[in-house]
C-alpha cells in the first residue's frame, strides 16, 4: 500500500524535508513491530519524517528502508547515506498538499 508520488511531488517534499532532523533510529536489532508502530504513528502526525538506519551494509540498509517504507505503508521520497525520507497523507488531517504536476 505505497504512496506513489510524481517527480514534481518528489522534488518538493524533498525540499520540505531539508531542514527536518531525523526522528527515529533503526539500531542493530532490524526493523521490528513496535519500530513499525512508532513510525505509523510519526507519520500520521507528521506526514514527513527523516529516519536514520545504521546497518554497515548497503544493501542491508536499502532493504531495511525498503521494509520499513512497505510496512509502513509509506513512499520513500529519497535516502542519502544512512539517512532516508519516508511521506504517507494523514488519514485524519493533513498537513502537507502535495503539487498536482
Amino acid at each position: 500500500m505505497s504512496t506513489a508520488l510524481t517527480n514534481a511531488q518528489t522534488r518538493f517534499l524533498r525540499g520540505q524535508a531539508h531542514g527536518l532532523k531525523a526522528m527515529l533510529q533503526v539500531g542493530g536489532k532490524g526493523i521490528s513491530d513496535a519500530l513499525v508502530a512508532e513510525v505509523d504513528g510519526a507519520l500520521e502526525h507528521h506526514e514527513l519524517i527523516k529516519v536514520k538506519v545504521a546497518a554497515e551494509d548497503r544493501e542491508a540498509r536499502d532493504a531495511m528502508v525498503e521494509e520499513l517504507a512497505n510496512r509502513a505503508g509509506a513512499a520513500l521520497v529519497q535516502r542519502i547515506g544512512h539517512t532516508a525520507v519516508l511521506y504517507r497523507p494523514s488519514k485524519d488531517q493533513r498537513r502537507i498538499v502535495l503539487p498536482r504536476a
